[in-house]
């Protein structure tokens, strides 16, 4: 006991500090350098190619460094009007998604998470029904056709804004962090329900406000299924569909066409590494603002309850 207690140092806050690493922290220590490697050395291969020159990439020399350094490929896509409008489509969409989905999620979780609602329990397995069980492509295609909702934005928004994992997971943070002496105190002042939820629940609940809400908006960018499956309309395809439609149409060309306007002269693979840069470099510009919320709002809310 005494030779384990010398390998740690106290420090300040009561903690204990390793002063010696075993063979197993070293084994722990290399396996996540891997794990994290495999995560960035791809996307640094790919930012690499994206400015490289179509001679370098077509010779497979490109790997974690860019050579002939040139911009061409980024060039055709801001002179390609379809791809910018794609874009910031696409933002608008995750936007309004992000919104719409929270406001949804919260409504359901909230009153979920009181003891106070009479029947919470067969309300909750009713709510979670949809998380095992779809009616399947084309019945749900069937019904977006008589709901007028095809080849329109709403499509996009408004069978997805209600998640039964998200609401799960909110639900359990709410009755892990808000204890129901504060609201009983609350009603007691004279607060309704909507007082309690804007003025103290909401406001105490930032990390899986923040967490939830990065759910959403990664899995509305990256989603392009049922853009795929319901759009026709050029104009209302996101930047994740028209990625995937560039990928698909270069890989049977030496010269991609992004528009009929627009002729690439850079390779398939480099116009793709462009591309795939421009789709996912505003989701990663953002993940380092709600990191710290992210990680909180996981653990909280997803392990209690």
């Amino acid at each position: 006991m005494a030779k384990k207690e010398r390998e740690f140092d106290t420090v300040n806050d009561g903690s204990h500090a390793i002063r010696k690493f075993t063979i197993g922290d070293f084994l722990i220590i290399f396996i996540l350098v891997i794990l994290c490697l495999t995560c960035i050395l791809p996307f640094i291969h790919l930012a690499a190619k994206s400015v490289s020159s179509n001679t370098a990439v077509m010779q497979k020399s490109v790997v974690l460094w860019p050579k002939g350094f040139n911009v061409d490929a980024y060039k055709s896509i801001f002179q390609d009007g379809t791809l910018v409008h794609s874009f910031l489509y696409s933002v608008e969409v995750v936007l309004i998604f992000t919104a719409l989905g929270m406001i949804t999620c919260t409504c359901a979780a909230y009153p979920l998470s009181r003891k106070r609602l009479k029947g919470r329990a067969f309300l909750t397995v009713i709510l979670m029904i949809p998380m095992y069980f779809s009616a399947g492509l084309i019945p749900t295609y069937l019904l977006y056709k008589d709901l007028n909702l095809l080849n329109t934005m709403w499509v996009l928004i408004l069978p997805l804004i209600y998640s039964s994992y998200n609401m799960l997971i909110m639900k359990n943070y709410f009755q892990s962090s808000i204890p129901d002496s504060l609201e009983e105190a609350a009603f007691l002042d004279g607060a309704n329900n909507f007082q309690i939820l804007f003025r103290i629940v909401l406001p105490l609940s930032l990390p899986i406000i923040a967490t939830l809400s990065l759910f959403y908006a990664v899995g509305r960018w990256n989603s392009y299924a049922d853009n795929k499956y319901y759009i026709t309309r050029e104009g209302l395809k996101m930047i994740q569909y028209k990625l995937y439609q560039l990928v698909a149409s270069a890989t049977e060309a030496q010269t991609a066409t992004l528009s009929e306007a627009i002729e690439v002269t850079s390779t398939p693979e480099v116009l793709q590494a462009a591309c795939i840069m421009f789709a996912t470099i505003p989701i990663i510009c953002v993940y380092p603002f709600l990191q710290k919320y992210f990680v909180k709002g996981v653990m909280v809310g997803a392990v209690k309850g």
